[in-house]
């Protein structure tokens, strides 16, 4: 089993910054890379970055390519996602995930409880 537990999100203005942190705990060395992704009302689950625990390579979906970092720090086990210039459409629930190799494929099997983040206008 892998644990994740997502810091608390927050409100803030449009053109702010916020950070995330997702701390990742359990077997984490079954764990391939960690994922955020987030969930607007309405919407469906979106992808929104991941990085690599070896060798740290990250991914982007392109709307907060440019906004949004993505890093890890290995030795906490812990995932950050800093957000910069943030927008009112950013808004939603935020996850983090766990990757994992199950029966020969990468898959997100778990999941923390979720953020809120909220970004007025």
């Amino acid at each position: 089993q892998v644990h994740l537990v997502e810091s608390e999100g927050g409100l803030v203005q449009a053109g702010g910054s916020l950070r995330l942190s997702c701390i990742v705990s359990g077997r984490t060395f079954s764990s391939y890379a960690v994922g955020w992704f987030r969930q607007a009302p309405g919407k469906e689950r979106e992808f929104v970055a991941a990085i690599k625990w070896s060798g740290g390579n990250t991914y982007y979906t392109d709307s907060v390519k440019g906004r949004f970092t993505i890093s890890r720090n290995n030795a906490k086990n812990t995932v950050y996602l800093q957000m910069n210039s943030l927008k009112p459409e950013d808004t939603a629930v935020y996850y983090c995930a766990a990757e994992v190799l199950r029966q020969g494929s990468y898959t997100y099997d778990y999941w923390g409880q979720g953020t809120q983040v909220t970004v007025s206008s």
